[in-house]
């Protein structure tokens, strides 16, 4: 590689906080707002024009049941149920318990997340990229970032890493690591026509090479007060590492090349009124790389529910893999149940991880995550948290989704001012005591 010597130059600081978080998904929003709510003077840095991340930006307008499996304990509150509660009552959410999840508009989501980070009083930067750090004595002194004024400095106490992919983490230095085979990125997108009816196995089969598609799992979800509209995830980008500017750049142009593709199918062998509505302006990355801390959540302890005194995640939504190669999924609950799906095929493979087992415990009604799986052992005012979190490959299918980031950027928020506030480093901090805090806010049950 080629280098060019940048002139030294003095930076000025746009901004000087308590908080500092690189970041505006909603693993961000709930960080900042957490950390707001205990009276941290907060500031959030975000590259798009919008909070939300995947659930905006990416159009994944899911998030999981907040009770267990049963559907009658409440597992989950806090941050999600803050979201959520006015969409249901203005009818731009809704909640099926049969499926578990709420289904919203993302439209919507991005006005409600703006209202509640406002009326938390923290400062927002948009177009906003993060560009750097400086770091001195194992203390983050501040971040470099890139927008419309040029480039400046952001000065705070403690620094949360909501990139997803671990930005500062990586300029930081800490070790990672990649999972076996990991998740590959989907393009969604909202397609209007009617093509319940569809036989995509067959449609697939017979005209798929037509419009370059592969034989891939995919599904579909209702969009709360859009009528014959649906979002869709009908294929998978594989085998490229989305925290890579190629390979980033590269899983855009194929999303939208898949998405065109599986549009013009349904329009030309199904539905002549399908068109393409919205296409998501951020390919929806599921996994890349992945940051060592003092505790990696694994698959059986999970499975198994495994309960933990500095417990920060509590959930239900079930081990979900989708293939490395793209082409199926791998499901795993916690009542033992496991669906292997291949193709459009819908027909499952069914089998019982629990038959497995020589001698299994009693079936787990929600399970959790601690607060150790956030602690990184090098960096005294930093937390890194979104899914680059430190999960083998089970573990992470299960903790990856939002309301389970969610939890964990409220603890993120919680941790970095418990730290100010004693004047100790993250390493130091009682996950415990976290937990308390969290439970006194409302934010965990």
């Amino acid at each position: 590689m080629n280098f060019i010597t940048e002139p030294a130059k003095k930076i000025p600081v746009c901004y000087e906080a308590d908080v500092c978080v690189v970041g505006g998904g909603t693993c961000g929003v709930a960080a900042a707002v957490r950390a707001a709510k205990l009276g941290a003077k907060v500031v959030i840095i975000e590259k798009n024009n919008r909070f939300g991340g995947v659930a905006t930006t990416g159009l994944v307008n899911i998030w999981h049941s907040f009770y267990d499996i049963d559907q009658k304990e409440q597992i989950i509150a806090g941050f999600s149920e803050e979201v959520m509660t006015p969409m249901l009552k203005e009818g731009t959410a809704v909640y099926f318990p049969q499926n578990k999840n709420f289904v919203f508009n993302p439209e919507e989501l991005t006005v409600v997340l703006d209202k509640i980070v406002l009326q938390n009083n923290i400062k927002v930067y948009f177009h906003t990229y993060y560009a750097g750090l400086l770091c001195e004595d194992a203390h983050i002194q501040a971040v470099i970032v890139e927008n419309k004024d040029g480039r400046s400095a952001i000065k705070a106490k403690f620094f949360i890493d909501a990139t997803g992919d671990g930005d500062l983490a990586r300029d930081l230095g800490l070790e990672s690591y990649v999972n076996e085979g990991i998740q590959p990125s989907s393009a969604c997108f909202f397609m209007q026509g009617d093509v319940s009816y569809a036989d995509f196995a067959e449609l697939i089969g017979a005209h798929g090479e037509e419009f370059e598609l592969d034989n891939d799992w995919g599904w579909d979800c209702w969009i709360p007060q859009l009528e014959n509209i649906a979002m869709r995830a009908d294929s998978h980008i594989k085998g490229l590492m989305c925290n890579k500017a190629d390979d980033l750049t590269q899983a855009e142009f194929i999303g939208r090349r898949q998405t065109s593709g599986f549009q013009k199918l349904m329009r030309k062998y199904q539905n002549p009124e399908c068109a393409l509505v919205n296409t998501c302006s951020e390919i929806g990355i599921r996994e890349t790389v992945h940051y060592r801390t003092k505790f990696q959540a694994n698959e059986y302890e999970l499975l198994t529910g495994k309960r933990y005194e500095d417990a920060i995640v509590q959930g239900t939504y079930n081990i979900d893999i989708h293939h490395p190669d793209g082409v199926g999924i791998t499901f795993k609950h916690l009542t033992g149940e496991m669906e292997i799906y291949h193709g459009k095929d819908c027909k499952p493979i069914l089998r019982n991880w629990r038959d497995e087992m020589d001698n299994p415990p009693p079936i787990a009604k929600f399970y959790q995550a601690p607060f150790a799986m956030l602690v990184q052992e090098k960096i005294a005012n930093f937390i890194p948290v979104g899914r680059m979190i430190n999960a083998d490959n089970g573990a992470f299918g299960a903790l990856r989704v939002m309301v389970n980031l969610n939890q964990m950027g409220e603890a993120a928020g919680v941790a970095a001012v418990d730290a100010i506030d004693q004047g100790i480093a993250i390493q130091q901090i009682s996950g415990v005591k976290v937990r308390e805090m969290l439970k006194k806010g409302g934010s965990a049950l």
